[in-house]
């Protein structure tokens, strides 16, 4: 008799095991990575494919936000840039991290409820699927990055060293999502009307984050709030690696906003693990 499909057959019956979903769940995240890129791979096509205007939607989106912000804020307002650098890349700098957290955000709240018949199938570590949301944000992400760069280079305004940092505010951004994304989603599980509330907290978030104005503006009084935002870090740290010494950062926000982000991935991951096991019954 051959070994191999009883070997297969074994595999199959540990993950049966009582209680081996819980001791080995962080492990079976790598388990699982090939339903992961597919998964992102298929919301990638989706919203590409499906569309009428494809990419260029990535491309209107931010253009059209940064044109509002830079009348508003800059002509109408007054308010002034980040040291010698033009309104308009000031304001795309911080819009760069907001469309990446906003966007996680917004497709990942809803991915359990649109996977519902995966979820009640079979066994696979749940989180996967907002996760994978943050691959598609990211590809939108790198279009507006090179949108930015032809921005710069209209404006003859070129980066300093900082700009190979980068990757790091992007991370940031990513986990400042991920938490809260995590924390919504299990909500909405549970909770439909979550699914009306969540775009007025995006539409809230991006009027109350410095992404059409400096964190130079904000009174010295309300620095401590402000800094409890979680996108605040990330977005004061993209503009430092791209508008260099022009927008320094300010470290007592900066560390609020650190430490907001934890908070908030820790919430998210833990309430997310919590109720997990009753997802499929919900859905």
């Amino acid at each position: 008799m051959n070994d191999a499909p009883l070997s297969a057959v074994a595999e199959r019956l540990t993950i049966l095991e009582q209680g081996r979903a819980e001791r080995n769940y962080w492990r079976d995240l790598w388990h699982y990575r090939e339903l992961f890129a597919i998964l992102a791979w298929r919301d990638i096509s989706v919203r590409y494919k499906q569309t009428v205007i494809g990419v260029a939607w990535a491309l209107i989106r931010p253009f059209l936000t940064m044109v509002v912000f830079t009348i508003v804020f800059g002509r109408l307002a007054r308010l002034p840039s980040e040291g010698a650098a033009p309104y308009p890349i000031m304001v795309f700098a911080g819009m760069l991290p907001w469309f990446l957290f906003s966007t996680i955000l917004s497709e990942a709240s809803n991915s359990l409820v649109a996977n519902t018949s995966l979820v009640g199938k079979v066994y696979f570590p749940r989180i996967i699927i907002p996760s994978a949301t943050a691959l598609v944000a990211l590809v939108d992400f790198a279009i507006n990055l090179a949108m930015l760069a032809a921005l710069m280079v209209w404006y003859g305004f070129l980066p300093t060293w900082r700009f190979a940092l980068l990757p790091v505010f992007v991370g940031l951004a990513t986990l400042a999502s991920l938490g809260s994304s995590l924390w919504m989603t299990a909500l909405n599980v549970k909770y439909r009307d979550f699914r009306y509330i969540i775009p007025f907290v995006v539409q809230f978030g991006l009027y109350v984050s410095p992404v059409g104005f400096s964190s130079a503006v904000v009174p010295e009084k309300w620095r401590l709030w402000y800094g409890l935002n979680p996108v605040v870090g990330a977005i004061d740290g993209f503009r430092w690696c791209i508008l260099g010494e022009n927008s320094p950062i300010d470290p007592a926000s900066f560390s609020l906003s650190l430490g907001s982000t934890l908070f908030f991935l820790w919430l998210g991951i833990s309430y997310f693990r919590k109720t997990e096991r009753t997802f499929a019954d919900l859905l």
